[in-house]
């Protein structure tokens, strides 16, 4: 394997891959868990530390708000400068500005501390995927990135119980001070164990070449499926406790319905990714198997939601959101040029989090006017609707072709 300090080109990185993916993983879980272990904790927390409800809901967004604006940036800064730097300066940050939140009890500094982790993860989160898809494209992209979501979505699930833990022994400040440690472990962790992937030639583009890059079937397609993944994921997380509740169900089903979402989601990830990269599905096929899923369960939710059918429901947006993202990242990571993979994977991360917001807003706006499941079943209509546009159908690779036959 390659020394961690020493650049390696495309081809002789894929060898590396088996080795050093795994603090690529521990990117991943650190902005899902850092993400959603806080906002479980300000909402457990918001009365103790004078949080209106319109306050909660400003510092609940601020952080996804700074990873719509900064994400494509770092992203495109990565192709310039190389992923690992990005990654490590990201991690370190993440981990300086974490202790801000020592002082959580104030809502300024809660702020703050939430704003510039936003800040942080939308460094190393695009440039995390962009190195999985540099070092695993054209021979197991699905499965790696199989494992990179599935360690993402862990961090989605242990977040909030994690974080209620912490929160109970030491309040907020302790919640962010393992943060802060978590963060600057797997720093160190990607420093001596990641290959520093050198920064490729890249061609001089212009405005309207950007422009028509981002229209172009191979890039807009797959970032519509994850946008519309994500927004099914999102709207579920946020309304599947309020289902239960509303149907005099306990409590704790709703809980456990997403807590059964995500280890669907975990479980599905990397059998899908592995699937594709031995050709027994398409990237087109299986993208639209998984909205095909998140719309029949976001519909069962809408039609005839119980405590039977809320988990049902859970099992299979959690399984179209585990078929979904693989796919989508990988075929990006197949269909771009390797010396603008940060770019792409930063504008495929930005259309993630735009589902991730529209999804419950689109659900909450129709809820207001004509009932939450006639919100459910517009969403379920949309997530429906953008599994209808189909890649052009694209040969594996040779290279993928023969891995594959060892």
């Amino acid at each position: 394997m390659p020394s961690p300090n020493v650049p390696v080109t495309q081809e002789d990185a894929r060898p590396s891959l088996r080795t050093s993916s795994a603090p690529l993983y521990a990117a991943g879980f650190v902005t899902a868990f850092g993400a959603h272990s806080i906002a479980a904790g300000m909402g457990a927390e918001s009365e103790n530390i004078g949080l209106t409800l319109l306050n909660l809901g400003i510092l609940l967004a601020i952080y996804d708000l700074s990873e719509v604006f900064l994400k494509p940036v770092f992203g495109a800064l990565s192709d310039r400068i190389g992923t690992k730097p990005v990654i490590v300066g990201g991690l370190l940050a993440f981990s300086a500005f974490s202790l801000i939140g020592l002082w959580a009890a104030d809502p300024l500094l809660l702020g703050l501390a939430r704003l510039c982790q936003g800040a942080a993860a939308s460094a190393f989160s695009p440039a995390a995927s962009a190195t999985v898809a540099r070092l695993a494209r054209g021979t197991k992209a699905g499965t790696y990135f199989g494992r990179y979501g599935s360690w993402k979505s862990l961090g989605y699930v242990l977040g909030p119980l994690l974080g209620s833990g912490l929160i109970l022994l030491g309040g907020l400040p302790l919640l962010f001070a393992a943060l802060s440690t978590l963060a600057a472990v797997t720093a160190i962790w990607v420093m001596l164990r990641l290959p520093a992937l050198e920064p490729l030639p890249r061609t001089r583009y212009t405005v309207l070449d950007l422009g028509r890059q981002l229209v172009e079937r191979r890039f807009l397609i797959p970032t519509l499926v994850l946008a519309a993944s994500t927004a099914a994921l999102g709207a579920a997380i946020g309304f599947l406790p309020a289902l239960a509740v509303r149907h005099d169900l306990d409590p704790l089903v709703g809980t456990a319905a997403v807590s059964v979402l995500a280890v669907a989601s975990v479980l599905t990830q990397p059998w899908i990714g592995r699937l594709r990269d031995h050709n027994r599905l398409s990237d087109s096929r299986g993208m639209t198997m998984g909205l095909l899923l998140n719309a029949g369960g976001i519909a069962i939710l809408a039609i005839t939601p119980g405590s039977f059918t809320i988990f049902v429901s859970a099992i299979m947006i959690g399984a179209g959101v585990g078929a979904a993202t693989p796919l989508g990242f990988a075929h990006l990571a197949d269909s771009t040029p390797p010396e603008r993979m940060g770019r792409t994977m930063g504008s495929a991360e930005l259309g993630r989090e735009l589902g991730d917001a529209g999804g419950p807003l689109l659900v909450g706006g129709v809820a207001m006017l004509a009932g939450l499941p006639l919100g459910l079943g517009a969403l379920a209509l949309c997530v429906a609707a953008a599994s209808t546009p189909r890649l052009a159908s694209r040969a594996r690779s040779s290279d993928r072709r023969s891995l594959n036959r060892r």
